[in-house]
């Protein structure tokens, strides 16, 4: 039978212990925020010029790229409570690193174990949601995921420029960064645990079809059912497949590769556009002769719009179907980068960077909780952790090329084709979408 008959309770519960829910997301990524922006400021302090002290920043990116893997294997193995517990624990060393680094090599380390250990919770929280929210609400529960992260990323810098008027100095906003973690970690170990609380929803009942080994669940997400429907394979702990601390990273990875190079490369197309906004936007103004200040307020509101739809985003996707979100993200990130790049050298560039920055923040804010719930909604449901740290890598490969695949078309020709190569990338994806996720995200009606 559906799950529809579950939900409201499920979703009771799930308001009721929002903060342990959400909490450990809104602390952690509000403490990261506020770091964030110093990194390349402190890195200059060790001694980096600009080029270093972007390297030195990108090992946050990097190191959540490199830790998605044994972030799923932890969470198979130990739960979602202790993983979390012990990145906090991890992070603080890497904060005392940062804030007490002797040389730029040791404060980069640093900078890459919170990265490492920012893969951990994320993950660890994806999981949760994927084995205990109901179908019918999943996509607004990871919607609400996803904007506590965006909370958090949005609130930190303004923390972080209160601190520094405070105190004058940048390493008073990486103690406070430690705090959060303290208070993370006490949260998480001395805080009701949720895991306890929810029960793991009864999914509908599933088509059988043999063209493909890749696992989904069934639900009504509002796109046609096309060919036949995967039917899960349920193993013995060791083979890869179901549950048990036995299901191996590499052989998930293989056994679902499918779907990984399909729709997982469709959301690494989505996770490259979003990424290429934070890049292009300032880069762009730069480029029109903007001055600091109009930059970060065009960009500032751009990313206002974004935060105001994050849980439109949920709505949609529960009430319509997957692709009424994600497509018109695509299109409209994709189509808004393709027009951005015809505008450099009009006489109103500037008020045309306005309008398409407000349009990319539109985009991006209903893209809000995409790659979460798709993640969710392909993961086997008896021990996602796995599959979830291959999907994540994914989606986070796509983020950390961007950047430079726009710096190297912009070096070799210019921003504006850079700027329009991303959004063909995106219209691409777009399609892509449009083929694979009624492929694999099926409607079935209860």
């Amino acid at each position: 039978m559906s799950d529809r008959a579950d939900s409201p309770t499920a979703r009771d519960v799930l308001w009721r212990f929002g903060p342990m829910v959400y909490g450990p997301t809104v602390l952690f990524a509000l403490g990261e925020g506020a770091v964030i922006p110093l990194i390349p400021v402190i890195a200059a302090q060790l001694g980096a010029d600009v080029a270093i002290a972007a390297l030195v920043a990108s090992a946050l990116v990097v190191g959540q790229l490199c830790g998605n893997i044994p972030a799923g294997w932890a969470v198979a193995r130990i739960g979602e409570r202790l993983t979390m517990a012990i990145a906090g624990v991890l992070s603080l060393a890497g904060v005392v690193g940062m804030a007490l680094a002797p040389s730029l090599g040791i404060f980069a380390i640093a900078v890459f174990l919170i990265g490492f250990c920012a893969a951990a919770f994320g993950l660890a929280r994806h999981s949760f949601m994927t084995t205990r929210v109901p179908l019918s609400f999943r996509a607004r529960a990871l919607s609400l995921l996803g904007g506590t992260f965006r909370l958090g990323m949005f609130v930190g810098p303004f923390v972080a420029a209160g601190l520094l008027a405070l105190t004058g100095d940048e390493h008073a906003a990486i103690w406070f960064f430690g705090g959060c973690l303290v208070a993370t970690v006490l949260l998480v170990l001395f805080g009701p645990d949720p895991e306890k609380q929810f029960v793991a929803p009864t999914s509908a009942p599933t088509r059988g079809g043999a063209d493909t080994e890749d696992a989904v669940d069934t639900e009504d997400t509002g796109e046609p059912v096309t060919g036949s429907i995967p039917v899960r394979r349920r193993g013995t702990p060791g083979d890869g497949v179901g549950s048990g601390a036995g299901t191996g990273v590499i052989r998930t990875m293989w056994r679902h590769r499918r779907v990984l190079s399909t729709l997982g490369l469709a959301a690494a197309s989505l996770s490259a556009v979003r990424s290429a906004r934070q890049v292009v936007l300032p880069l762009w103004g730069v480029s029109i002769g903007l001055d600091a200040q109009t930059i970060a307020l065009v960009v500032g509101i751009s990313g206002a719009i974004d935060f105001a739809l994050f849980y439109a985003s949920g709505q949609v996707m529960d009430r319509f179907g997957r692709l009424w979100a994600a497509l018109p993200a695509m299109i409209l990130m994709g189509a808004g980068f393709v027009a951005l790049a015809f505008t450099h050298d009009l006489p109103q560039a500037a008020m045309w960077f306005a309008m398409f920055a407000a349009v990319l923040g539109v985009g991006n804010g209903l893209s809000s909780g995409i790659l979460l719930t798709l993640g969710a909604d392909v993961a086997p449901k008896t021990d996602p952790a796995p599959f979830l740290g291959s999907w994540r890598t994914l989606t986070d490969g796509g983020g950390a090329v961007a950047p430079l695949l726009v710096s190297g078309i912009a070096a070799v020709a210019s921003l504006s084709v850079a700027t329009g190569v991303m959004g063909a990338i995106g219209l691409v994806g777009a399609l892509a979408f449009v083929r694979w996720v009624p492929r694999y995200v099926p409607r079935v009606r209860p």
